[in-house]
Order: structure tokens, then C-alpha cells, then sequence
């Protein structure tokens, strides 16, 4: 097989870049958990150093510190993914372990190691803590897999240890338990199958007995069209939640009778909860309500008072990661930027006072030199519908670029497939800007961030309008000169891979593709019992025979470029089978690739040396299938039927 490469003059180089592919890796920390406990700032930090160890840490009268000791690590499996993995109150912070699954507590001003909270059980995961102060119990979203089929729920333990007491039941899924600040109420979220919560989900509230059991449930808001985004207590325990109604991710109250919205507009002040623990506002101490919200790709920071005005609050940081916590005028959120990376943030809305108190990237610098900036674009997408991305040019000010030939494009698209992307500083994309690629990070359709009907363009439609709008991407940019058509490039992983795949076999437009623990035939992936909280994920997926005709493992002979595959062996959400079925057509069917696969690695890669290899993997891989020289040594990638 040969591949599209058309010129016949002297093919171009990658540039030499002072990101190695080594700090690029280990510069970029996973922040998760953002939160405040008593004037203290706590987050939790995956460590791709320590082989993405999820680490607890505090700041305290502006010390940094470490509170969670190895071997433990705070994470949660709970659907998978996780999120809502510790939470500090009143000088006690509980976490899940994930190596035993347990919820235990420590004292961060008190030596010695964490104490279990729950009892020791096989199959038992916990996520998404409350602490009910009046009762002295946790409670906590649990995942049971001990039985026949896995059972959601919610429960109440004993902050002193003991059997768990289970609140509420019966359905598919829940999240949010909260006590209102009084103690007498209890409200949460819960949905069923075959729903995903941004589809449709329900918010329930009830009064707690004597007992601290629920009583006279009432149903507050949602349904199966209607998305609930993080409920909560105001401090006068006035229930306020997110709801999606008008097709914008709005914020609400509820004051026992009637549902009223407090700050309408056409932006999202809400995401989908692929995490638990996510939030986009908070109250203040004087009744202000603390808010962020999205407008085409970028976030602003707003402040709700109670006459119902909003007022933009000037920060530097316009991409923000969906942790935000309140206590008084002190407001800790997790944001970045074009030129700075996510970082834990303290702003006072009294003072005015703004610091970073930790950056994904602390221990990464990237000069001003090598600093892509990227810019917002929209085009004609699939179906000639406006699709968004942000699009990166390549820098380098140290290489002196060719006036005569347009830079190669690689074009990332994002997991999900209801996620966003972010514009904020990431040493990944500056790992590829500054060897001379353009990098096209694409928003499509699905994706949040754009309101409700931008997310459903997806429905039924998985293949087609995200492969759409990305091939829309590549070709806007090459029509408007900015980038070499004979290197196009595309990699993304899960429903990203799923796209870069789709894209490699139906279409040919890309000279290459990476798919990182991507999907390869939809009907394996959903006949195979998986996880419970995508099992019936459906709603993106073509009906009938369409799951056969959209998986790319079925058509390998319409590939016409190259591919590579990146997989971890212990994937549960896209299990390695996927890649190593693709990886065997290919082979079969004479067309470059190459697979390389990660022992231990999960849905997601977390080691340093992990997302290393793979950076350092796909540079070698594009640069070799489309003849670029390489200014730096790199591990050769074993590539067939080149």
C-alpha cells in the first residue's frame, strides 16, 4: 500500500523542541476534588510521577503539603470513572482507597495513618461524600458488584465505623446526596437506563425522621428530556440546582412550592457528569451565589446577587475545569488559560486578592518562545451546521520555517463523546506546536459547552457528525492555506479513537491516524457485558444494522492511510480486544500500522513513561509513514506493511 504523499520535492523536518516528550508527560497533573474545609485548600492530585497515585494535599497558612501517604491513593471506580473521591470537613478529611475500595478518614494535624470508615468488603465502592453533622454519618454514593448484577445506591455510615444504612434505592443511578445545612432535609439525583444524567435525570428531596431516615419524597425537577446539574443547599437551606429546560444548562431555586430561574441565558452554567463532585457555582457568605458559564468554548466568572444582577468578576482564566467551592468571600476554583495551565485558583471577591496556589504544570516551564496561542474558530461542519474548535499554530521562534511549504496539522478530537475541549496552556499540545505542527482541537457536535441542541446532534448520529465536523476541520484549514494537505494527521482516544478510526476507513482525508484505546466495532463493544454506567449508552448510536455499517473494523479495505493503536491492557470501559482486532485487520489487509500495548494502564493513560512513549510513539509514527526527517532520537516503532 501506498500512501497519498504527493510532492517530489525534499519532504519536510520535524522541528527540534525543548518539551521532551518525558516532561510533557510528567508535567501535567491530574487536579481533581477542588475544595475548601475550614479556610484550607484541599484538591487531590494524580501523579503521573508515581504512576498516577491520586494524592491528597492541603494548604495550610500557605504551606503546600502532602496529607496522603503512600501506598494510599484517593480515587474512586465508581461508574468507572470516578470523581468525588475525598472530601475535608471540620478537620477530618474521608477518601476512597482505591486499592481496597474502602472510605477511611484522617486527621491532617494528627500523625498517624488513615482509620477505616466502612468495613472491609469485596466489591463494595464508594464516591461522592456528604457528611451529615447532625447524625454524625457519612454518606456516600455505592457501587455494589458482589452480586449478580451491580446495584447503585445511597448510603449512610457511621463516622465511627459500622454497618452502612441504606437511605434510598430501586434505581439504575444516583448522585448528589446532600443534608441541607439545618439537618432536616435530604435531596439527591437519580436516574435510569437507558439515560445518561445530561440526557435526562430526576431531583429528589426529602424530609429525614428521627431515624435520619428519608420520608415523603417529592420530585423537584427532571424527567427523561430534562438534565439536573449539581443540587445543593443555600445556606438558608433553599434547594438551587442546574437544569437544562430551555436548552441552556441554567441555575434555579426551588423554595419548597415553585421552581424559578434566577440567571437566565443563553450560556451553560453546567457539564455532564461524567465525574462525580463537579460543580459551577457556590454561595457566599452574604447571599451572593459565586457562578461560572460557558459561551462558545470559554468560561467567565460571574457573581449573582439577590436583586437577580450578574456581574463578570475579571480573572485571568477563561477555561475552567468544573470545580468550584465557596466559603464566605473566598471562592477556589480549578481554571487555566491560553498561557497558563489548570491550576487550583483563590480569588477573594471582597479584596479582590487573586493567586495560583497550584498549576497542573509547576514543575514544567514553557518559554515564550516555544508558546502556541490558540484562537477560536467555527466552520461549516457536517451538514453545513456551524462546528467550533480552537486552533494552535505551530511555534518555535529557535527554527526557521519554510516560506515555501504550510506547516502539518494534527487534529486532536476529544473523549466522551460528551465532553469539551479546553484552551487552557496543556504541555501535550505545546509538545506538538512546538515541533512545527499545527494542532486543531475540535469541538463537535456533542459536545457541551454550546447548549442542548449543539450536544443532541450526536444522537444516532456517533460516526457521522463527529467524523464529520472533524473532516470539516482539516479541510477549512487547508482551504484557507494555513496547512500542508499532505500531512494531515489525526489521533484522540475512547470516543476520540473511535473517531480517528472512523475517519481512517470511511473517509481520505488524513494521511495517519492515532487511536488511543479507541473503539472498533460498536456491536462487540455493547454485546460484550461491560461496565454498568455505559451499558446502555445508546443514545449517540446509529439503530438497526447502522452499529455493523459505523464499525470501521468491518471495512478495512476502504483505509487508505496509515494507523497506529495505543492500548491499556486493563481498559474496562474500551477493553484491549478492540485494538487488537483492528490491529489484526489492518495487518491483514496490508495497511501500515503499528500497536503498541500498555500492561496496567486503564481507560486513560496515568504513567509518566506511559503518555511519554505514546507522544514520543506517534511523532515517530506520522514522521515515518509521510517521510518527514526527525531532529531528535527517538524509539523506533515497530510499523507493518510499510
Amino acid at each position: 500500500m501506498t500512501l497519498r504523499i504527493r510532492e517530489s520535492v525534499t519532504p519536510p523536518a520535524v522541528w527540534a523542541s525543548p518539551i521532551t516528550a518525558q516532561q510533557a508527560a510528567a508535567g501535567k497533573l491530574r487536579l481533581q476534588d477542588i475544595q475548601l474545609g475550614d479556610g484550607d485548600a484541599y484538591w487531590i492530585e494524580g501523579r503521573p510521577v508515581e504512576h498516577g497515585r491520586c494524592v491528597i494535599v492541603r494548604e495550610h497558612d500557605g504551606v503546600i503539603a502532602d496529607v496522603l501517604d503512600a501506598p494510599y491513593s484517593a480515587r474512586t471506580s465508581v461508574h468507572e470513572y470516578g470523581g468525588g473521591a475525598m472530601r475535608a470537613h471540620a478537620g477530618s478529611v474521608y477518601f476512597s482507597n482505591a486499592a481496597d475500595g474502602r472510605v477511611y478518614a484522617l486527621a491532617p494535624d494528627i500523625p498517624g495513618a488513615p482509620v477505616p470508615v466502612t468495613p472491609k468488603a469485596a466489591g463494595l465502592r464508594y464516591a461522592d461524600f456528604e457528611v451529615d453533622s447532625t447524625r454524625d454519618r457519612l454518606l456516600c454514593v455505592v457501587e455494589d458488584h458482589d452480586g449478580q448484577s451491580v446495584v447503585n445506591d445511597i448510603r449512610a455510615s457511621p463516622l465511627a465505623g459500622g454497618e452502612a444504612v441504606t437511605l434510598t434505592s430501586g434505581n439504575d443511578f444516583y448522585s448528589t446526596p446532600r443534608v441541607s445545612p439545618d439537618g432536616t432535609r435530604l435531596l439527591w439525583l437519580t436516574w435510569n437506563h437507558p439515560n445518561m444524567p445530561w440526557d435526562g435525570c430526576e431531583l429528589w428531596v426529602a424530609d429525614l425522621d428521627d431515624s435520619g431516615m428519608p420520608r415523603d419524597s417529592r420530585l423537584v425537577a427532571g424527567g427523561e428530556s430534562e438534565s439536573i446539574f449539581q443540587p445543593s443547599w443555600s445556606p438558608e437551606s433553599i434547594v438551587h440546582f442546574t437544569s437544562d429546560r430551555t436548552g441552556w444548562w441554567n441555575l434555579y431555586r426551588w423554595d419548597g412550592a415553585n421552581v424559578d430561574a434566577i440567571a437566565p441565558m443563553e450560556a451553560e452554567c453546567g457539564a455532564p457528569q461524567w465525574l462525580f463532585g463537579l460543580s459551577t457555582y457556590g454561595f457566599c457568605g452574604d447571599g451572593r451565589i459565586a457562578l461560572w458559564a460557558s459561551r462558545d468554548g470559554a468560561w467567565e466568572f460571574l457573581v449573582l446577587d439577590a436583586s437577580g444582577e450578574l456581574e463578570r468578576v475579571n480573572v485571568p482564566e477563561t477555561a475552567f475545569s468544573v470545580h468550584v467551592t465557596v466559603q464566605g468571600d473566598d471562592v477556589l476554583y480549578h481554571a487555566g488559560g491560553p498561557d497558563m495551565p489548570n491550576a487550583v485558583v483563590r480569588a477573594n471577591l471582597a479584596t479582590g486578592a487573586h493567586r495560583v496556589v497550584r498549576s497542573e504544570s509547576d514543575d514544567l516551564t514553557i518559554h515564550d518562545s516555544v508558546l502556541s496561542t490558540p484562537r477560536h474558530v467555527t466552520f461549516a461542519g457536517y451538514g453545513d451546521a456551524t462546528a467550533h474548535a480552537w486552533y494552535y499554530p505551530p511555534r518555535n521562534d529557535a527554527m526557521t520555517a519554510d516560506a515555501a511549504r504550510r506547516p502539518p496539522l494534527l487534529l486532536h478530537a476529544h473523549g466522551g463523546p460528551t465532553s469539551a475541549t479546553s484552551c487552557a496552556l496543556d504541555p501535550q499540545v505545546q509538545f506538538w506546536t512546538s515541533r512545527g505542527f499545527a494542532y486543531l482541537d475540535v469541538d463537535y457536535g456533542g459536545s457541551t459547552g454550546y447548549g442542548r441542541a449543539y450536544r443532541d446532534r450526536l444522537n444516532e448520529q456517533w460516526g457521522v457528525v463527529d467524523v464529520g465536523d472533524c473532516l470539516a476541520g482539516a479541510q477549512h484549514l487547508v482551504e484557507t492555506g494555513e496547512v500542508d494537505p499532505d500531512r494531515l494527521f489525526i489521533h484522540g482516544g475512547s470516543a476520540g479513537g473511535y473517531v480517528v478510526l472512523c475517519s481512517m476507513t470511511f473517509h481520505d482525508v488524513f494521511q495517519a491516524g492515532a487511536s488511543l484505546y479507541g473503539i472498533a466495532d460498536l456491536e462487540a463493544l455493547f454485546a460484550t457485558p461491560g461496565h454498568k454506567f455505559e451499558s446502555h449508552y445508546d443514545a449517540p448510536l446509529p439503530k438497526g444494522r447502522g452499529m455493523y455499517d459505523r464499525s470501521p473494523v468491518h471495512f478495512i479495505d476502504q483505509v487508505r492511510g496509515a494507523v497506529l493503536l495505543l492500548q491499556g491492557l486493563d481498559d474496562l470501559v474500551v477493553p484491549a480486544n478492540q485494538a487488537e482486532m483492528m490491529f489484526a485487520a489492518l495487518r491483514g489487509a496490508g495497511v501500515p500500522c503499528a500497536y503498541i500495548e500498555f500492561p496496567g494502564e486503564q481507560h486513560g493513560f496515568r504513567d509518566a513513561a506511559t503518555i511519554a512513549r505514546a507522544l514520543e510513539a506517534e511523532v515517530f509514527f506520522f514522521a515515518t509513514v509521510t517521510d518527514m526527517t526527525l531532529a531528535e532520537d527517538i524509539d523506533p516503532v515497530e510499523i507493518l506493511n510499510l
